[in-house]
């Protein structure tokens, strides 16, 4: 089927999406049909867009609401298509699907596959506001690097070459974990970050298409690590700014105030309670935007705090707030998830993954840490799911998101992100 042929039976038949991604991620045709359904989406008006024309009124005054950024590990199109779905009836507009280069792995789902899926979850659902879809933490394995940092830079440049060709107009360069603590002086500790970050943002500028500005993220503080300081961010900048010469730098900055990445688990497979330092990431966000220009702080890592917590994200100044293993437990813990499928998944992980069980560690607690490599391995059963299972858990979903996009203050934000970014 041509692309055009595509488009005249989605304007008559716009159920029949639901087929047609289906077809492009598992039928034998992937490699030639995927392709085309993206341009065919392309044609029906659902593209990637960048939001750095937002980012650039943020960096001016605080717009009063953060921005959410959902890393989507999977029921990839169900759960975008929800989304939408409550995004539209509250009207909103600032929010971003994003996928990060270590989740396109372990979810098999490479950039086109995500943005193809993701946008064809906006035209089923008649989005009419920008998509934005973000590369978050394209990273550098520290090891890699310090081996041979030519070969690890140019795997990150491929990986963003591929990522913006298929409408990943929005990237985080994550440099953070070249950072040296054993230095005394700041800007030793954080050289190679600026430097890299600096060199890849440039590469980015010379690759992105004529009439979009791509909006990029840098970070000074890894994610799990100690808490950022308005030194580390201002020794972060000073030596970005001397190293970078286009016109067009990075937008906001990703910092560390407390979290980690799926929060820190208990024997008993809970999480812990995390204390944010939320006075650190106003000071951080308010450095950020007046001295340096850019939009703000970003805080990674928040999807498993409590629910309370995320309406100070904006009373922090905070620009943006990603959010992916809350959503990952949602559905895991959800009891519409059949026990079979989702014991047979643990069992799956226990044989496979044995040599990344941490001595000490519990089944609960490796189950926990181990369990969203489920998700690529048995991404055909996640899909195949039937309707009644897959809706008890989307029907909670949907409640969640709603006092997520409240607390987020986002709800009514779509005019204004489509007068800024369309």
């Amino acid at each position: 089927m041509t692309k055009e042929e595509l488009v005249k039976v989605l304007k008559e038949e716009p159920s029949k999406m639901d087929f047609f991604i289906y077809e492009a991620i598992f039928s034998e045709k992937r490699d030639t049909f995927l392709p085309i359904l993206k341009e065919s989406l392309k044609i029906l008006g659902f593209s990637g867009k960048s939001i750095y024309c937002l980012y650039k009124e943020f960096s001016k005054k605080f717009l009063g609401f953060s921005v959410p950024a959902f890393n989507i590990r999977g029921m990839t199109y169900d759960v975008a298509r929800r989304i939408f779905k409550v995004a539209k009836r509250l009207k909103v507009g600032a929010l971003i699907f994003e996928i990060a280069k270590s989740e396109m792995k372990y979810t098999k789902q490479p950039p086109l596959e995500y943005a193809t899926v993701v946008l064809a979850a906006a035209f089923r659902e008649g989005f009419d506001g920008p998509v934005f879809i973000q590369g978050d933490h394209f990273q550098l394995n520290r090891k890699a690097f310090f081996t041979d940092s030519f070969k690890e830079k140019k795997v990150l440049r491929k990986l963003i070459r591929e990522s913006i060709a298929a409408d990943f107009y929005n990237i985080d360069i994550d440099a953070s974990t070249l950072v040296d603590l054993e230095k005394k002086d700041l800007m030793e500790q954080q050289k190679y970050n600026y430097e890299v970050t600096a060199e890849m943002v440039s590469f980015i500028r010379s690759i992105e298409p004529e009439d979009i500005t791509i909006n990029i993220g840098g970070e000074i503080g890894e994610i799990g690590g100690k808490n950022s300081t308005p030194e580390e961010l201002r020794a972060f900048m000073k030596g970005f700014n001397l190293c970078f010469q286009d016109s067009v730098g990075i937008s906001k900055i990703s910092v560390q105030t407390g979290t980690t990445h799926g929060g820190v688990v208990l024997p008993n497979g809970k999480i812990a309670e995390t204390f944010l330092d939320f006075t650190t990431l106003k000071i951080l966000s308010k450095i950020a935007r007046e001295e340096f220009g850019l939009a703000g702080a970003v805080q990674h890592g928040a999807s498993t705090l409590p629910e309370n917590y995320f309406y100070l994200f904006p009373e922090s100044e905070c620009v943006e707030v990603h959010l992916a293993t809350g959503f990952q437990n949602f559905i895991y813990d959800h009891p519409a998830l059949p026990y079979e499928f989702r014991e047979k998944i643990y069992s799956y992980l226990k044989n496979n993954f044995k040599n990344e069980w941490k001595e000490g560690d519990t089944e609960a607690q490796f189950l926990y840490k181990i369990r969203k490599k489920g998700f690529g391995a048995f991404k055909k059963e996640w899909w195949d799911l039937s309707y009644e299972i897959k809706e008890n858990i989307l029907t909670d979903l949907e409640s969640y998101l709603e006092k997520l996009f409240t607390a987020l203050n986002v709800v009514n934000t779509l005019d204004t992100v489509k007068n800024l970014c369309l």
